[in-house]
């Protein structure tokens, strides 16, 4: 999640820090600079067959188990690749003795480390936020160094097709989805989606035909058909998604505090009245399920994929951010930021909490010693640590996974969505690794 509203410019800057929805950049005609899209989509486009079946149709994490490195991978160095968003900097981190190596300039503004569908090389994405000069950089994972920064309008988050032959360029100022050439980025078609304000996160279905981007901004996640390229639709979330009493509270015009009286419930807990802001989404190991972090209602919505309707919500703990799945599938670790704030402070109520697929429910929580604020990340190769970016901390936080024990590590300056690398699995669909 980016941390401030999008208010690029080159003229003027809109100077009002409460404005409750993005401003793009203005000139003094006051007329919004957008890049240029994409040539519109139009007709059926197979995204899909290329893409490697699942091998277990009830787990399609059984790839990403320990043992199952990619032949792509020989050679790569064990590394965390760790983006400084305030910095402009890659921080890469020796997880064999904790320390930090090296320490390279990028683009403006990284917000995550992405792995290639391919496997063989990390992209870095340089958003530029509040600019008009956003970037990808290349780092080569068998030497840890970065190539030469490719110019691309706003890729706040970076995707791949499920056959790999387009890279998915998430502008999330411009409510739009890129699409480009995996291999040059040459810009090749873009996908529209107007009603999803700070479109972000994804993941895809079982068999690539479509895939699910929230949208922080407005409360909501979208629906993308990728055969017929096209919006299906968008849906708003609740933690209330079976309340519609408490809905319409909440919906109800006037200023509200946090928390409102259940007028169904006066001796139970009182209403949580803020606006979602859906982030990290992670599809179940049997496809059917996908799960939305929401950093607002402290936990995790739960959404059938075919239907497109909200069907559960997880309490789990504040700000509830990044998803990742254990190497055998069974579990998922969701990061709590431990802020409900877009810019927060140092020390705050950070944990991470264990969802077990099978049941839905949180199994295990292990709070940050002394606070902390876990963003995004991902689980080590064989399993043992979980590694996630301490956003307003500086710092980098280590969990075993088997005791929930947190080593830390310092970086730069407001650490987002690092990755860690290799990763065992057979093809990327981005981010910081969500791999099948």
């Amino acid at each position: 999640m980016r941390k401030n509203y999008w208010k690029a410019g080159l003229v003027t800057v809109l100077a009002c820090a409460a404005v409750a929805s993005m401003s793009l950049a203005q000139t003094t005609n006051s007329k919004p600079i957008i890049p240029p899209p994409g040539p519109m989509p139009s007709g059926v486009l197979d995204m899909y067959s290329g893409m490697p079946p699942a091998v277990d149709k009830t787990n399609l994490y059984s790839e990403i188990a320990s043992s199952k490195l990619s032949p792509n991978t020989a050679g790569a160095l064990e590394r965390i690749y760790v983006p400084n968003r305030s910095e402009n900097t890659v921080s890469v981190i020796d997880p064999s003795t904790l320390k930090v190596i090296d320490n390279f300039k990028v683009g403006v503004h990284p917000q995550h480390i992405v792995p290639s569908w391919d496997l063989k090389t990390l992209w870095v994405a340089n958003n530029a936020e509040g600019r008009l000069d956003g970037s990808l950089t290349p780092i080569d994972p068998k030497t840890g160094k970065p190539g030469k920064s490719v110019p691309v309008d706003d890729p706040y988050n970076l995707y791949w097709s499920p056959d790999g032959q387009f890279a998915i360029v998430v502008a999330e100022a411009y409510k739009r989805l890129d699409f480009r050439d995996a291999k040059t980025m040459a810009m090749k078609f873009t996908l529209p989606a107007p009603k999803c304000a700070g479109i972000n996160h994804a993941d895809f279905s079982i068999d690539g035909k479509f895939a699910l981007f929230t949208c922080e901004f407005n409360g909501s996640i979208t629906k993308i058909d990728l055969v017929n390229r096209k919006v299906v639709d968008t849906i708003k979330l609740s933690a209330y998604f079976d309340r519609p009493d408490a809905q319409a509270l909440i919906a109800a015009p006037g200023k509200k505090p946090r928390y409102i009286p259940d007028p169904a419930n006066p001796t139970g807990a009182d209403i949580c009245a803020t606006p979602g802001m859906p982030q990290d989404v992670r599809i179940s190991p049997d496809g059917k399920i996908f799960y939305v972090a929401d950093m607002m209602v402290d936990g995790v919505h739960v959404v059938d994929g075919e239907s497109f309707k909200q069907i559960g919500f997880i309490p789990t703990g504040v700000g509830a951010h990044g998803l990742y799945p254990s190497r055998d599938g069974k579990s998922m670790y969701v990061a709590n930021r431990g802020s409900n704030k877009i810019r927060g402070t140092p020390n705050g109520k950070g944990s991470v909490s264990v969802i077990d697929f099978a049941t839905r429910k949180v199994t295990k929580t292990w709070p940050v010693p002394g606070g902390g604020s876990p963003d995004m990340g991902n689980v080590s190769a064989d399993g043992k640590y979980l590694w996630l970016g301490g956003r307003y901390d500086n710092e980098v936080y280590r969990f075993n996974t088997d005791s929930g024990a947190v080593d830390k590590v310092k970086v730069g300056r407001e650490p987002h969505g690092l990755t860690v690398w290799p990763q065992p699995g057979r093809f990327s669909f981005g981010h910081t690794g969500n791999l099948r």
